[in-house]
């Protein structure tokens, strides 16, 4: 039996592209998630597809969705990048190694720079402080689409650590090296100790092995690290759009101004700097 596939998705035309730059926050927070759920389809069909070939089932109808997926998701994102470049913050994120349309436009869709004096009001948004804690039974406190997305441009960041020119990417690396040294210098042993009283981990797995040793595992020390790296990304982007918005310069985050965690790293460039290169 022959089976007849659906006519393909029609291609964007030109002018609703460049209408794109007209996109309202909630709209473009909207395709975000579409497109991310295009991606996730895709990612899924394709692993069936694979599952089928392997035992020979017919897959021409998964092929045809994942094709399809794909081709969504280049559609998608080829507004979200002109959303995106359409603003001078966007620019300047797109600017940096890692981060396309997609991630440049959540950032702008979900931030409202008004509504953050200090990168820490951002970070507490994206669920980047550890000391905020989710109760049982009350309102989640920070945003979990944009808690999501920062975990994607943190991966990003390490898919591109090796390149020359990916600033955040080598902040990454540089990173994991401390982290990993300070794991095996014991920096974390009571951290370690206290990750098996909130969780239960099976005794045979590598985390059990390594809390119990009063190491933090690879993953965890990855998290870490990332999850640095992307708050010194969150500063820089706050820094950046606080001074385009009010012609003034950004606070500088608590714990450098106060509390002497670490010496200030700047951007990498500015939004000025970006045409001068």
């Amino acid at each position: 039996m022959t089976i007849q596939m659906p006519s393909p998705v029609s291609r964007l035309k030109k002018d609703l592209i460049q209408s794109a730059e007209t996109l309202g926050d909630a709209e473009a927070r909207q395709l975000v998630d579409v497109y991310y759920k295009y991606q996730d389809d895709r990612i899924r069909n394709n692993a069936q597809i694979r599952e089928a070939v392997k035992t020979k089932e017919p897959h021409s109808v998964l092929q045809y969705l994942a094709e399809q997926s794909h081709y969504l998701e280049n559609q998608i994102k080829r507004v979200l990048t002109v959303y995106a470049d359409s603003k001078d913050v966007g620019k300047w994120l797109m600017h940096n190694k890692g981060i396309g349309g997609v991630l440049a436009s959540g950032l702008l869709a979900h931030i409202d720079i008004n509504q953050a004096p200090t990168v820490g009001h951002i970070w507490n948004f994206a669920g980047l402080n550890p000391s905020i804690k989710w109760e049982k039974g009350k309102k989640r406190p920070f945003n979990a689409k944009l808690k999501t997305l920062c975990w994607k441009i943190g991966e990003s960041f390490v898919k591109v650590s090796g390149h020359d020119d990916a600033f955040y990417g080598k902040l990454y690396s540089e990173r994991k090296k401390f982290e990993i040294q300070r794991n095996e210098d014991g920096y974390y042993e009571e951290h370690a100790k206290k990750q098996l009283t909130i969780k239960k981990f099976g005794k045979t797995t590598d985390a059990y092995k390594s809390y119990n040793k009063g190491k933090l595992p690879p993953a965890h020390v990855h998290a870490i690290a990332t999850r640095w790296t992307v708050k010194i990304f969150l500063s820089h982007l706050h820094a950046i759009w606080y001074e385009k918005e009010t012609g003034m310069s950004a606070p500088v985050p608590y714990a450098i101004a106060h509390l002497g965690h670490a010496h200030l790293i700047e951007p990498p460039f500015t939004i000025n700097e970006i045409g001068m290169e």
